[in-house]
């Protein structure tokens, strides 16, 4: 029996009864008009051409040749599209079978672990050090291996802590998958939002037969409502697996959104320039902010990605808090509760242009209540709040 997907259930409840959502993990969004117009003289034409009927089940072959395209040693016979939950759900179902064992970066996106447990599998929760600006400890993996273990999942850059590893870190953790012969689960959904492109890491998908990529349009595109992500791997045999099963789930993709992904690839250029000038913009209000509001917020500044992962350093539950800013403010920010993480975090998203009036919102929230907040041991206000 699989558990209730808790974040999901969270927005299910919120995220359509307030004014701002600052917990966003998606950029702000492309407008139809807006992507239309960014669409090369082929993807207009297969706009106009469309017919809205059944789609080729692993993907339109001219969007599975642009997903190739953002790979080295990628064939278009390697892309299996789908949408990005599904492929969580598609790979996990396959590939585990009860009494393996998986080793999976925590706190995380739940169906990265669940789905696992739903299946009997054997669960290790690889968490990184917040004293340490979320590192993850590489010697913690390699200890962590058993005989059945059959899988590691990663997450980087990280959902919801924007942990990013180094290339040496990332190598070492192919070379312990390798030495194993433990596949190896990547979901990728942030790549491209790195600020500084030197700490892109290569794909997975790239490097090891044996790793599975996850990547989509939901996050670096802006696209999160066309539902269109793919998987890649390699592997023939684990590929054709994944095919097989995808005949019980969606079949295949939505028709328009496939060549709506299409034109967003073609001019990804554009729109992770445009998204990046976002983050960067919010970045630098909420470096302010949690510089404002340091007694009482820990702030890891991130290094890639539209989310992070602050701390609330009061005898206030991270939850509370979140509660009493949707009544008080109708702002809506994730508590860690939502991923079974009891450090009271939570999640703030800076990916969306309305931001700048979100954290107005909580900036008066904060400063109405600091003074009946009591502060951790050895946090003192450095000024008074009126």
């Amino acid at each position: 029996m699989i558990k209730q997907f808790k974040l999901e259930r969270y927005f299910a409840e919120y995220e359509f009864r307030v004014r701002y959502i600052l917990c966003a993990s998606d950029m702000e969004p492309l407008g139809m008009d807006e992507l239309l117009s960014m669409g090369d003289d082929e993807c207009r034409r297969l706009w106009r051409e469309l017919q809205l009927g059944y789609t080729e089940s692993a993907g339109h072959p001219v969007l599975r040749g642009e997903i190739a395209g953002l790979y080295s040693g990628i064939g278009a016979e390697d892309v299996l599209v789908l949408a990005p939950e599904e492929g969580i759900f598609v790979a996990m179902n396959t590939l585990l079978e009860p009494s393996d064992h998986i080793i999976v970066t925590f706190p995380g996106y739940q169906s990265l672990y669940e789905i696992a447990r739903s299946l009997d599998c054997e669960v290790t929760v690889w968490m990184p050090e917040e004293s340490t600006g979320w590192r993850f400890d590489l010697n913690f993996l390699k200890k962590s291996i058993k005989e059945n273990t059959k899988m590691i999942v990663i997450n980087l850059p990280h959902n919801p802590t924007a942990a990013l590893i180094s290339a040496n870190e990332f190598g070492q953790i192919l070379e312990i998958a390798g030495e194993n012969n433990i596949y190896l689960f990547s979901d990728e959904m942030y790549r491209f939002l790195e600020y500084d492109p030197s700490n892109r890491l290569p794909s997975a998908c790239e490097l090891y037969e044996n790793a599975v990529t996850l990547f989509g349009m939901s996050k670096s595109f802006a696209l999160a409502g066309l539902r269109i992500g793919w998987l890649i791997t390699k592997n023939r045999n684990l590929y054709s697996r994944f095919a097989k099963f995808k005949d019980y789930t969606t079949i295949c993709s939505s028709a328009p959104s496939e060549i709506l992904a299409l034109a967003g690839l073609r001019a990804k250029e554009k729109i992770i320039k445009r998204n990046l000038e976002i983050i960067n913009n919010n970045l630098s209000l909420l470096d302010e902010f949690f510089l404002r509001h340091d007694p009482i917020l820990r702030w890891n500044r991130p290094k890639a990605g539209s989310i992070a992962f602050p701390k609330l350093l009061a005898d206030k539950s991270s939850s509370d808090l979140c509660k009493e800013l949707i009544e008080e403010q109708s702002v809506l920010l994730l508590p860690d509760s939502v991923y079974d993480y009891n450090g009271n975090n939570f999640r703030i998203g800076f990916g969306r242009t309305n931001m700048p009036e979100a954290l107005g919102r909580f900036d008066r929230y904060l400063k109405k209540k600091m003074n009946e907040l009591a502060f951790l041991q050895g946090n003192t206000p450095k000024m008074k709040y009126t």
